[in-house]
């Protein structure tokens, strides 16, 4: 009676000290929680991501010089249009003919005056190139931004792939690290009883240190895994630019 008492206190410390892996705190427990009920939702971080990729902000600004450059396109052929105009102003002398009552030959009249000239019209001059080559360029404008459009949308899905295995990769990786939790704490209850065992004799020390070996795996390997967990959780916040404020949790 006296040696299952003794198992259970041991047992009581155990998982009370269990409890000091994962900070409590503000509500969020990194053991028992499910992070992704903590995180912002899905859409929200991708939109995130989108908005601060500088890729994306790339592509996006080369579709819009490139539709720029079809409409600088569309207006070129204006540069072929003109107003002249001249004036001159100055003495002219200007001849005029009269005819006398019958007479055949007309008298020619001279007069002298100050005046101005002016005139204006408008032109059009088209060279053969230009007229032959305009409906090609239009086509390779609207080429360049379909392409620059293409390329936009192929990095849009790309970031948007990063984020998502990212964000299910954090989820794994904390699923993972409960799991190991678990066994870190099964590992120090069998060692509890291993020791208790060995110390009233019913184990020897080889099975005594085989036990203690587990708990050092086992630890190692949670300790690994919690690293893991904290660089994927790292990770996530630079690719989409949002600080979860989980740090001080992770311990």
């Amino acid at each position: 009676m006296n040696h299952r008492h003794s198992i259970l206190i041991c047992l009581f410390m155990l998982l009370f000290q269990s409890k000091g892996i994962a900070q409590q705190g503000n509500g969020f427990d990194l053991l028992k929680d499910n992070i992704e009920l903590i995180l912002p939702p899905l859409e929200t971080i991708l939109d995130s991501a989108l908005r601060r990729n500088p890729d994306v902000k790339f592509r996006d600004m080369q579709v819009i010089m490139d539709e720029h450059k079809l409409k600088a396109y569309k207006v070129d052929w204006t540069r072929n249009l003109g107003i002249q105009t001249d004036a001159l102003y100055g003495t002219f002398d200007n001849i005029s003919s009269n005819t006398t009552n019958g007479g055949s030959n007309p008298a020619m009249l001279t007069t002298r005056s100050s005046q101005l000239n002016y005139g204006a019209g408008a032109f059009i001059k088209i060279p053969l190139y230009d007229l032959i080559n305009r409906k090609n360029q239009n086509k390779l404008a609207k080429a360049e931004i379909e392409q620059a459009q293409n390329s936009s949308q192929s990095q849009r899905n790309a970031v948007r792939q990063l984020v998502i295995k990212q964000y299910n990769d954090l989820i794994v990786k904390q699923r993972l690290l409960k799991i190991k939790s678990k066994y870190v704490e099964t590992a120090r209850i069998n060692m509890a009883m291993a020791e208790k065992q060995f110390l009233n004799g019913i184990i020897n020390i080889s099975e005594y240190s085989s036990v203690t070996e587990i708990v050092s795996r086992s630890e190692a390997d949670f300790e690994s895994s919690k690293m893991e967990f904290r660089t994927a959780y790292m990770l996530l916040e630079e690719i989409v630019g949002i600080k979860f404020n989980l740090t001080n949790k992770l311990n």
